[in-house]
């Protein structure tokens, strides 16, 4: 399951949801404004307050920020 914490204000956040769509990859986007225990699980996953946005694949590895080359790695583009 690929999750993508975000923020609704956050360029980057829609970059990657964008480039996600653009390669066919289903996503669950989580806005950790929003949902408490969004913003909880993405701060455990990171040891990071704030850090936006995070691509993750089952809560275990993580992309931080918009990085073409990490995302692709991480998802086996």
């Amino acid at each position: 399951m690929v999750k993508v914490y975000t923020i609704q204000s956050c360029p980057y956040c829609a970059k990657v949801k964008r480039y996600l769509k653009y390669k066919d990859v289903e996503f669950e986007e989580l806005d950790i404004e929003k949902d408490p225990a969004a913003r909880e699980a993405c701060q455990k996953l990171t040891g990071m307050d704030w850090a936006v946005p995070v691509t993750t694949i089952d809560n275990e590895t993580f992309v931080i920020d918009y990085d073409k080359e990490e995302l692709d790695k991480l998802l086996c583009l």
